[in-house]
């Protein structure tokens, strides 16, 4: 009877052993499902970038349809009411109260920054406004700084000096022409640190929630936002125009791809990356923008143009490579490595 009282309680062991085994393995898969390789996410900001790029003619051409608040307004709205219905059983799961007053905060900076820079475009030209929107990048890593403690490193200030005048380069390609700081460069530049705030924000709000949950509700809640603010401040524009084939292609492309898709990539991207590198990986959307004008458009390169890819590749390069060329390591030893070189300072 012993005997068969320790077959029993061996067989009990062995099956308990075996069931948190296979527990064990299924969350390991869990895992791996869950989480991607950090250079993935480094993809996905500028695969945003590149999108952000070949977009540039579509926005240009809708400011002429709708105000600049309305067009932020029917822009995020409907982007947000899109990935709502299409990730609809995902948000009402993990939806809470945290991420709602998360995506709020992140909203209004979202909403502030896209107003500012649209409604700067009415008052300066397109390559001021892109040069002094990208100055963002240099924002970030002060913002993060005060918000989340991660201090910029030396590499962090090298590659944004290189980064900016790489931008610089790039956009003013066609001669440095002088800078008068009128309304329209004030209010980019106001755009430009309300990106920076919302990307450093981004960093410290998206810890332990949901990227794609949280980008839903900032996208809803900027679009309010803007239809709010621009009924108040701009009255009501005429729909009429929505009629336009050439118009309402454009909406399209800003709302499902500017939007849904590159947007969605920044903010799921930015959680997973320190913000610094995530600042001076965006900024690339000058250089695609460029790229695709010269692919579609027919325009040549010029000099100052390459010269300002150069740069903007070695501000890239001296924050991704030069913190860690000491030794190679493990992605996991990788990211431990960045995130203790910022903590540091160093």
């Amino acid at each position: 009877m012993r005997a068969g009282l320790r077959t029993c309680r061996q067989g009990a062991y062995d099956d308990a052993m075996e069931n948190e085994r296979r527990d064990i393995s299924c969350a390991a898969f869990a895992r791996r499902r869950r989480t991607l390789a950090p250079w993935c996410y480094k993809a996905m900001l500028v695969l945003a970038a590149a999108i952000w790029g070949l977009g540039t003619v579509a926005v240009k051409d809708t400011v002429d349809a709708l105000p600049p608040l309305w067009l932020v307004g029917v822009r995020f709205f409907f982007s947000g009411i899109i990935l709502l219905v299409a990730c609809f059983p995902i948000v009402r799961r993990r939806i809470d109260r945290e991420t709602l007053v998360a995506g709020l905060v992140l909203g209004l900076f979202l909403a502030a920054s896209y107003a500012c820079n649209t409604a700067g475009l009415t008052d300066t030209t397109a390559a001021k406004s892109s040069f002094l929107t990208s100055t963002y990048c240099a924002f970030v890593p002060f913002f993060a700084w005060g918000i989340s403690r991660i201090r910029p490193t030396r590499y962090n200030l090298a590659a944004v000096v290189l980064c900016i005048a790489g931008v610089g380069f790039v956009s003013f390609s066609e001669g440095f022409e002088s800078i008068s700081f009128g309304f329209g460069e004030i209010i980019t530049i106001v755009s430009a640190a309300f990106l920076g705030l919302h990307i450093a924000f981004s960093a410290k709000l998206s810890d332990g929630r949901d990227a794609l949950v949280l980008t839903v509700v900032q996208f809803i809640a900027a679009g309010l936002i803007g239809c709010t603010t621009g009924l108040v401040f701009e009255g009501v524009p005429d729909w009429g125009l929505l009629s336009q084939p050439d118009v309402l292609g454009n909406i399209a492309y800003i709302v499902v791809f500017a939007s849904c898709i590159a947007l969605s990539l920044q903010n799921i991207g930015v959680a997973h990356t320190p913000p610094a590198q995530a600042a001076l990986l965006l900024a690339t959307e000058s250089v695609f923008g460029v790229l695709f004008s010269v692919a579609l458009l027919g325009e040549t390169i010029t000099a100052i143009m390459a010269a300002g890819f150069v740069l903007i590749a070695g501000g890239i390069v001296v924050s991704e490579a030069f913190p860690l060329k000491k030794k190679r390591q493990d992605p996991d030893a990788v990211a431990a490595e960045e995130l203790r070189a910022s903590q540091q300072g160093r």
